[in-house]
């Protein structure tokens, strides 16, 4: 109902219905234009190469920006997951751990790192290469668009790695034996055997990635704190989020309802797309790797070394926002310089005694908790009737289940927002203008159901339905058997899934910005972090939200640690 009040808040025009803001919105240069409007792309000037990107329209900069940012995250990701699946080095299992790094939760302050570090006069990449080596023939300005991309990949490779590493231990490793003994080596071999038995992960990953940059906040807000380079908001989601600030008078205007809408047609259309190519394709093996040894081979000494140092070069600059992150949280900065002047520990303190940041993290945890238990249950029970009941309807409940993730969270902003804020809710508990809290929860519900539903799902595939009907026939009803039997089953599961579900609520940005924004005792923990990037909170240091993301990055890890060593979950856990 609520998405249904976006698509016609989008076709409405004059008290009728219109598609003119949509063919305003494709024929306009200031959202779709094939000529650059302005931007610099390797343009130097008094002694600094800036490298921003070409603004050609806020949509079709997004789309560009996902583009690319899935096309790199791809190319990456292929090559991590061949390595780590195919190679014996020194060091490996380190490795293992720290390449997914990038994906602990830094919401906001990982662009305002990057943007600190490419910064011309002070940051750490200058002060290294042209400072001190003296490689740099000028210093490097990378900022905008392109610092966007830079972003989005370096926090972003991990999805399509983890996915591709996952499809590559379930190839059956005769298959390329077999294409070896027929003579095929070397790259025809991956280009003939190993890459088509990828594709189920590598598309997987890379959907989740397009869709993931296509609604990303978190980069644009931080590059703006970090640079105030205009060239960071061109892009639909700022523009979405920037909308919300006429939400407070009650209004949003159809014409950003219309690019909303846009954006979650081009989302939903391309997983559906995705999920329906890879349905008609089979992949299916008479048997998986993980059945015998996986193909592995030790390469020489100088191929290791040149392994590890490759990797190590990838995890510093993957992992560069959370490390600069532990820094800001752990240190005074002068205005401007390329070091801490001292260590303090006063901006973790403040997690406990600034009331204005206890409020926002209590706020979050009261979030999270009540979503996850609306998760539960109703991700328990989609996935149980999905799975163990043969009922016409089935299919469907299972795409309502999943099709959340395409969602993008501004998109689902907009639309609770127009929907409870209409004369029927206005006053009530729904009411974002009154209090945006229930809204918040129901979106996390949504939004995260997903990750609910497909690890319950897992855990009931793994019970053969002789046990349920021992049960029944013994008299137990059916309420019993799933209380008595099926829960006790799965209850590693449902943890597992409601942990998962939790720390992404804790760090949800889109929604949380949004929505949040409408009153100021309601904050989230994200969009606190925010405020405080973008210059405007009351608190006023950026190293305070850093110390509120190690705090969501501890969440994170002990989550993991609980579901992959307490639970026995080997699954994975970050969600791709």
């Amino acid at each position: 109902m609520p998405l249904s009040s976006l698509v016609i808040q989008g076709f409405k025009y004059e008290g009728g219905f219109s598609l003119r803001w949509f063919i305003s919105i494709l024929t306009s240069p200031e959202y779709v234009s094939l000529q650059s409007r302005g931007g610099r792309l390797f343009e130097v000037r008094r002694g600094v190469m800036y490298i921003w990107g070409y603004d050609h329209g806020i949509l079709l900069n997004s789309l560009i920006v996902a583009f690319l940012v899935t096309l790199f995250c791809s190319i990456i990701g292929i090559g991590v997951a061949m390595i780590m699946g195919r190679y014996e080095f020194k060091g490996k299992a380190i490795f293992k751990v720290i390449l997914l790094i990038p994906l602990l939760a830094t919401p906001f302050v990982n662009a305002y790192v990057v943007g600190k570090v490419f910064n011309p006069q002070f940051g750490l990449l200058n002060y290294l290469f042209y400072d001190m080596l003296h490689i740099l023939p000028w210093r490097v300005s990378i900022d905008g668009l392109v610092g966007l991309i830079v972003v989005q990949t370096l926090t972003y490779y991990p999805i399509v790695y983890t996915n591709v590493l996952s499809s590559l231990n379930n190839v059956d490793p005769s298959l390329e034996e077999m294409a070896e003994n027929l003579g095929s080596t070397g790259f025809r071999l991956f280009r003939t055997v190993t890459f088509p038995l990828l594709l189920p992960g590598l598309v997987a990953g890379a959907i989740i990635t397009f869709i993931f940059s296509l609604e990303d906040l978190g980069a644009p807000i931080g590059f703006i704190g970090a640079t105030a380079n205009p060239l960071s908001k061109n892009v639909a989601s700022y523009q979405i989020y920037a909308s919300f600030k006429e939400a407070l008078t009650g209004e949003i205007s159809p014409k950003v309802s219309a690019l909303a809408l846009l954006v979650m047609v081009i989302t939903v259309l391309s997983y559906t797309l995705v999920k329906y190519y890879t349905s008609r394709r089979d992949y299916a093996m008479l048997s998986k790797g993980g059945r015998w040894s996986p193909r592995l081979s030790t390469p020489n000494m100088g191929t290791q070394a040149l392994i590890i140092i490759s990797l190590t070069v990838l995890f510093l600059l993957g992992a560069m926002p959370q490390l600069g992150t532990l820094v800001l949280a752990s240190t005074d900065w002068a205005t401007s310089g390329t070091f801490p002047t001292k260590l303090t520990g006063e901006y973790f303190a403040a997690l406990t005694t600034n009331r204005d940041v206890v409020g926002a993290i209590l706020n979050s945890l009261g979030y999270s908790v009540a979503a996850v238990a609306i998760m539960i249950v109703v991700g328990s029970s989609i996935s149980y009737v999905v799975a163990k009941r043969d009922i016409p309807t089935k299919g469907f409940l299972d795409l309502l289940a999943t099709v959340p993730v395409s969602v993008p969270g501004v998109s689902l902003a907009v639309s609770y927002f127009l929907f409870f804020s209409t004369k029927l809710f206005r006053g009530s508990v729904l009411d974002p203008l009154t209090d945006p809290a229930a809204l918040l929860i129901i979106a996390y519900s949504i939004r995260r159901l997903p990750f609910t539903t497909r690890s319950v799902y897992a855990g009931l595939q793994q019970i053969d339905k002789s046990l349920e009907e021992a049960s029944l026939n013994l008299g137990a009803t059916r309420t019993s058997t799933f209380t008595k039997i099926v829960l006790p089953l799965i209850v590693s599961n449902v943890i597992s899934g409601a942990l998962l579900s939790f720390v992404y609520s804790m760090a949800e940005v889109s929604t949380s910005v949004t929505l949040g924004a409408l009153s100021e005792d309601r904050v989230p923990i994200t969009f606190f972090i925010s405020q405080i990037v973008y210059g405007t909170a009351a608190v006023g240091s950026v190293s305070i939200g850093a110390s509120m993301c190690i705090l969501l990055m501890a969440v994170q890890i002990t989550a993991m640690a609980v579901s992959n060593y307490v639970l026995k979950q080997k699954v994975s856990f970050l969600g791709v």
